[in-house]
């Protein structure tokens, strides 16, 4: 019986912003915008670390890997979002949803791993500039960037692996604009569906909670190194580096922690929908923004590489 029910729900239809029928136009156009602005930040990014010979460090590598990770995690859900906006045909099937899932989880984890990298790469450039050379040797980095997406890999494979090895035998209507864990579990039946859902909730908060207790700790090291240093222009150079990381980091858990540790209860579909934005198209849309303005090398060398080209008589 089980498997016949299985078997009758072939597609999944996602809500997603139907509920707000007055505003879809206007939500398509802004989250257009987002979307394009976030492409095109992080590819400026990836295009100035490449061509600028002085960016060519362990940190700007680093910020490349975390460019591509934020790439490929928005178009993992986003253009199908927008797709959905214009469209009354809202239907995903197994496959197609199984997939979302799996890039989404796998590019977002693999940006949480990329934050933590970088992190560790601060606390060696202040708290060991020593061993700076050695413990971030370009293999020592191919390594780190390597580990980290082979552990996104890992988060999304064990996500969608345990959510779509359960039955679906209820209504197939998912209460989101993406293929998120929670309204799927919603529309699961079996005696597993309450063990799944407390496994992976404990597996990604954990996760997320060991890197930020990783990157809390080097910014314990780092803070206590920075105020061992005797001038205050020492003092702001060393923190100046550390500034745009960690807005990214404060800005990255901030959102993730309304979408893992919100209180459990009931609460409109409406709310839920707009949490989801915050993660999945505001913090995209802000890393960019962040890294361009707080990270004062990174600023110049836009500047360089970009109007020289358009003002090539002026530089």
């Amino acid at each position: 019986m089980q498997g016949a029910n299985f078997s009758a729900v072939t597609e999944f239809v996602l809500i997603g912003f139907s509920i707000f029928p007055r505003l879809q136009l206007m939500f398509f156009l802004l989250f257009l915008l987002m979307y394009l602005f976030t492409l095109l930040g992080n590819l400026l990014i990836m295009a100035t670390v490449w061509s600028e010979r002085s960016l060519h460090t362990p940190m700007y590598l680093f910020l490349c890997a975390l460019s591509i990770s934020e790439i490929l995690y928005t178009v993992a859900i986003i253009p199908r979002m927008l797709a959905d906006l214009l469209s009354t045909n809202r239907s995903i099937s197994f496959a197609a949803c199984g997939s979302q899932m799996f890039f989404s989880f796998t590019f977002g984890f693999t940006h949480s791993f990329l934050l933590t990298v970088m992190g560790y790469d601060r606390y060696v450039a202040i708290c060991q500039p020593l061993r700076y050379n050695v413990l971030m040797s370009p293999r020592g980095c191919a390594c780190l960037v390597a580990w980290s997406w082979a552990g996104g890999s890992v988060m999304g494979l064990l996500v969608t692996t345990a959510v779509f090895q359960l039955i679906f035998c209820g209504p197939n209507e998912v209460h989101h604009f993406a293929c998120h864990v929670p309204p799927l579990l919603k529309l699961a039946c079996g005696t597993e569906v309450q063990v799944v859902a407390m496994g992976l909730g404990l597996v990604c908060i954990a996760t997320l909670l060991g890197c930020g207790l990783l990157i809390v700790l080097s910014y314990a090291f780092i803070v206590a190194t920075i105020l061992r240093i005797p001038s205050a222009e020492g003092r702001h150079k060393a923190f100046s580096t550390c500034a745009s990381h960690l807005t990214v980091v404060v800005v990255h858990y901030g959102f993730a922690s309304v979408i893992y540790l919100k209180p459990k209860g009931p609460q409109s579909l409406e709310i839920d929908t707009l949490m989801g934005i915050t993660y999945t198209v505001l913090t995209p849309f802000l890393s960019p923004i962040i890294f361009s303005l707080r990270n004062k090398e990174l600023k110049i060398a836009m500047k360089k590489t970009f109007l020289s080209k358009l003002y090539p008589e002026k530089i």
